[in-house]
């Protein structure tokens, strides 16, 4: 298996030669620790602080006094969501001496559940998301492995699949039982374990509250709350229905992924490629892992999914300055496009559909679609 190098390295190094504050946010163990830990490595005076540690954590009961005897240093802190009471201070400290590459903080929440970041320092701070693997860091030859284990370095770099899924099930497990404690929720693990299955058995789908919340046994609004946790703790996407042709009936309800599908998978107990391509999951699980990693890579764009109560449907929508592009995602290397989608195309005034499969060529079969892979797509629209 190859090396895998990561490509956030230098767009994070740019963000400390001109911030004073740089974030570093993403899933737990998607590699955010290592990465600044190879950062810290070119930087001579550097603390490095881990506030799972109890030894860390209490080095910042007094906060003000430790930062400031360290201020000639770059400070590390990870885990920083354990103690955000910690962001008017980082304000307070760069205002007094503002320079660049004070602070690399690294979370394991949003920048929106991260708030008091947003609001105190502002014009301060450059965030940076971090995923796990994705696929253009990886060699082509590693997609079906990547696309069945997911891209948690851990699970991806173990020696065998049995290692890769025991990782998984622990992952899983640990969240719901003390990660997300540690984040100040008070929720119980099983209700949550029952909600991210249900979930994943409708990966791809439309959110419906009402009969989540009906089989689940609790209040719709609950459903929401339990959604925007694990949105906001990288566990969950969710790809809100395109709203700019006013004189179509478009459906409201937004669709749902789990963001990994190495976790999918896990949720779901599929434990290898042939229990994969015998799932009925299998064709969803790959429009996931397909729209996962376009959206990692196309960060700047603004996506969507398109679908009218009449059935015209395009999977993904992509927008960015009075350009876009529509994607279908198919697991068949002989897709049929629907009735539907050519409606959609006609509806958004779009040219081109891309039909994206796992060994697509980027050969065009008709005059307004063309069959890419995801190396092939990407490739596109760098």
């Amino acid at each position: 298996m190859s090396k895998i190098d990561r490509q956030s390295h230098s767009k994070i190094e740019k963000a400390m030669e001109n911030f004073p504050v740089v974030a570093i946010l993403g899933p737990r163990q998607s590699g955010k620790t290592t990465i600044a830990k190879q950062l810290l490595k070119n930087i001579n005076n550097s603390i490095y602080l881990d506030l799972e540690l109890d030894s860390d954590f209490e080095k910042l009961e007094n906060a003000e006094f430790y930062l400031k005897e360290n201020q000639d240093k770059l400070i590390c802190i990870d885990e920083i969501q354990r103690k955000p009471n910690l962001f008017p201070l980082l304000r307070a400290l760069v205002d007094q001496n503002r320079v660049s590459g004070r602070f690399l903080i690294l979370g394991s929440a949003s920048q929106d559940l991260l708030r008091q970041s947003t609001e105190t320092l502002a014009g301060r701070i450059a965030y940076y998301e971090l995923s796990p693997f994705n696929i253009r860091e990886l060699s082509i030859d590693e997609q079906v492995l990547h696309w069945i284990r997911g891209g948690f370095p851990d699970s991806f770099l173990a020696k065998d699949d049995d290692i890769s899924f025991q990782w998984r099930e622990n992952f899983i497990k640990t969240f719901l039982e003390r990660d997300l404690g540690n984040m100040g929720f008070n929720l119980s693990p099983m209700q949550l374990k029952k909600f991210w299955t249900m979930i994943a058995h409708t990966h791809s789908g439309m959110l419906n509250k009402a009969l989540l919340s009906k089989s689940l046994l609790v209040t719709a609004r609950t459903v929401q709350y339990w959604l925007d946790i694990f949105e906001q703790t990288f566990m969950m996407r969710v790809l809100r229905p395109h709203s700019n042709n006013i004189k179509k009936r478009l459906v409201k309800s937004p669709k749902v992924y789990v963001r990994d599908t190495g976790i999918l998978h896990t949720l779901l107990q599929i434990e290898n490629f042939d229990e994969l391509m015998g799932h009925p999951i299998s064709g969803l699980s790959w429009e996931g892992y397909a729209i996962e990693n376009i959206l990692v890579n196309m960060y700047k764009w603004e996506p969507s999914y398109y679908r009218t109560t009449n059935g015209a449907e395009i999977d993904l929508i992509l927008e960015r300055k009075n350009k876009i592009i529509a994607c279908e995602f198919k697991i068949s290397n002989n897709p049929k496009v629907e009735r539907g989608t050519y409606q959609a195309l006609e509806d958004l005034g779009i040219d081109l559909l891309h039909v994206i499969t796992p060994k697509g060529s980027g050969e065009k079969v008709k005059e307004n679609i063309r069959i890419d892979s995801l190396e092939t797509f990407l490739k596109l629209y760098k």
